[in-house]
Parts: structure tokens; sequence; C-alpha cells
């Protein structure tokens, strides 16, 4: 095995999961603890990961006007290429139109109906009461707000706080060492999570709803050959082939685990070794792009919208599909990196242009499916946020070297 590279075992045990699953059916849950072991690996490093890294990659800078310039580039960044999955999800719906002609009963037991917080809510939520409890909770975001106020304070105060400092780049590098052994997992704890998933859900449930899983499909591939693979061309200058290569292994563990802060380790693993992204880029834009960059979900949000307003009939006027693609892109940001969030997101969408809550019972019954789709997307995305941002990083360097 040790002669085959990773991207290809990935692959071997994808393929693997789903004829087994095929073939066997539930019983091939019998597999699930393999998968579940390596999600808890995974999981076991995703704190002291991202609380690491980061304030690794802030401390790195040296210079807070820099990381303002950094954070600057990467948010702009994911606004404008959630801007386009909003406009490809919705084109997909109605294109494809997969609520017409659809003709099966709501589901008795629907989803559910978990209130989405409010803007200003996300916003104070990014704020943590007590940092112990954060990290003990695994609450990404407020990780990512400790991080940035202790690199910011341990980059102001400087030669006094260098112990600190390289007290988390110590662990940094013990995080990606221990990553690293937990890779070589990857292709077994693939198996083990996606295998179950076909033998349980089969085709009886895939071929009503399979125009809304087409749409998805369908929009999530547009996003990464087009959208990613020209900004990654035209503002990255990379190869697009040698970028979705490059971050192939972080987009199947993405598409398998359905979580893209469960995939942060993978996702910088790869931006580093095989994309040439350096560590104080990655420790920054990585993190970030893990709970506020979800293309994958505005293009969800979109098609799934439509889909509920044709099933129900409701003919969506200019003013709503505007709404619908402004709250995409805001629910998108604010969405949590974990599977299962998009769900909850789309009642705001819903709520925002008064279409039937309903209908999520619908989407419900497909959403671990369409979850994998959209988090390889986000994944993705992140990646190529890395690569644009350590571009522009370089060549603004050059310039002021010149």
């Amino acid at each position: 095995m040790k002669r085959i590279g990773m991207l290809t075992q990935i692959f071997i045990g994808f393929v693997l999961a789903i004829i087994l699953g095929v073939i066997f059916g539930p019983s091939i849950a019998v597999v699930q603890p393999l998968g579940d072991l390596f999600l808890r690996l995974i999981k076991f490093i995703v704190v002291p990961l991202v609380l690491a890294s980061l304030i690794t990659g802030i401390t790195s800078l040296n210079n807070v006007n820099k990381l303002l310039s950094l954070g600057g580039k990467t948010i702009v960044y994911f606004l404008a290429t959630t801007f386009f999955a909003v406009l490809i999800g919705l084109a997909a719906g109605f294109i494809l139109s997969p609520g017409k002609g659809v003709d099966i009963a709501l589901p008795t037991e629907s989803a559910e109906k978990a209130e989405a917080p409010g803007i200003t809510e996300t916003l104070l939520n990014f704020i943590p009461v007590n940092p112990f409890e954060s990290l003990t909770n695994g609450n990404i975001l407020q990780i990512i707000f400790i991080a940035i106020a202790i690199g910011i304070a341990i980059t102001t105060v400087g030669e006094k706080a260098k112990p600190l400092a390289d007290f988390f780049e110590a662990l940094a590098q013990v995080m990606y060492k221990i990553t690293g052994f937990i890779m070589k997992l990857a292709p077994i704890g693939i198996f083990g999570i996606l295998a179950p998933i076909v033998g349980n859900y089969g085709l009886d449930i895939l071929l009503p709803l399979l125009k809304v899983i087409l749409a998805v499909a369908i929009g999530c591939l547009l996003q990464v050959l087009v959208t990613y693979s020209i900004a990654v061309r035209t503002l990255g200058k990379m190869s697009p082939l040698a970028f979705i290569k490059g971050i192939a292994p972080a987009g199947i563990v993405a598409f398998t685990t359905a979580s893209s802060s469960g995939t942060l380790p993978v996702t910088i693993k790869n931006t580093q070794e095989n994309l040439a992204v350096s560590k104080e880029v990655s420790s920054f834009v990585l993190p970030l792009g893990s709970t506020i960059n979800m293309d994958g979900s505005a293009i969800y949000q979109g098609v799934a919208a439509v889909f509920i307003a044709q099933f129900f009939g409701v003919d969506l006027s200019m003013g709503q599909i505007v709404t619908i693609a402004f709250m995409a892109v805001v629910v998108s940001i604010g969405a949590a990196g974990v599977p299962g969030a998009g769900l909850i997101m789309l009642t705001m969408v819903l709520q925002s242009v008064n279409l039937p809550l309903e209908g999520i019972a619908l989407i419900a019954a497909i959403d671990r499916i369409l979850d994998m789709f959209r988090t390889s997307t986000n994944v993705i995305g992140d990646a190529s946020a890395a690569v644009v941002v350590q571009h522009q990083e370089n060549k603004a360097s050059l310039a002021k070297s010149a």
C-alpha cells in the first residue's frame, strides 16, 4: 500500500464503500466503527490544531496591519465566490426544475424545527463568555475569536510574549505531525463512513428526488470547475488541474464526513504540501474559511428554495429571487461547519420569502447526501482562497522589495 499514493488509496476506499454498500445493504453497518474511529481521531485534533495554527499564523505576520490586509483579502474573496455560488444554485434550480412533477407525500415525521439564530445573535455568539467552555465544546467560531485575540496580543506585546508564541508554534508542529499519522487511516475511515450510508439509503429514497440531488451536484461541480478554476488561474497563477489534484484528498474526506471543520486538518496538510501555501496563510485562511465560507451551502440554499417553491406551486417574483440570493449569502456565512447545519439555515431563507417550512421535511430525507456535495465544495473553496491570498501576498511582498 505504501507504493500506492494517498489519493488512490482514498479513491479505492470510496469505490469499495459504494459497491459493498449496494450489495450488502443495511448489514454493511458492521463496518461503521471504522468510520467512527476515524471521525473521533479527526475531532480529537481539530480544537488544538485550529487554536495553535491560527495563533501561529497571526504571530508570524508580526504586524497587525498585515493581519488586517490578509483578513480583508480573504473575506472579500469569500463573499465574491459565495455570490457566484448563489447564482449558480438558483440557475440550476430553475433550469432543472426539480420540484415540478414530483408527486410524493410529505414525511409524517418532519425535520426538527430548530430555529436558526438571527444575524445579531450570530455576531454575538462569535464572542465567548467562557473561553475554556468554548474549547471544551469545540465551538470553532469562538475558538477563532480566542485565537485572533491571543495572536494580536502576542504580536503587540512583542519580545516578552515570545515564549508563548514559541509554545503555540511547537504545539502547531506537533498537531501537524499527528494529522499526518491520522491521515494514513483515511482510506479505511472513509470506507467505514460511506458504506453504511449507501447501505441504509439505497435507491428507494433517491429516485423521486433525484433531480434535486442532480441540481446540487451540478451546481457544486460548476462552482469548482468554473468559479474556483478561473480564480486560481487568474488570481492565484496556478493550473486548475494542479489545484484540483492537490486538494482532491481533502475534497474526498469532506464528501464522506460532511464536515468542513472535521476536514480542516486534512485541508491544511494538502494546501501546505500540495499547493505550496505557506503556514502563515493556510493557518489563517483555512480555519476562518471552515466557518464562514460555505459556497456549497449557498448553492444548496438556492436549489432547495426553488425546489420547495415549485413543489408547492409558488411562482417566485423577482423580488423574492433577489431576497433568496441575499439570504443565501448571509446564512451560508453564518452556517457552522458541521453536518446538517445547512438544513437549519434553510429555514431562514424560506421564512424570508414566506415559503412553506413543511418543505424542509422533503429536503431532510436526502439532506445527508446533499451535505456531502456541498461540504466538499466548501472545503475546495477554502483551499482556492488560500492559493489566491498566498499569490496576492507574494505579489505585495515583491512590490515592496522592488
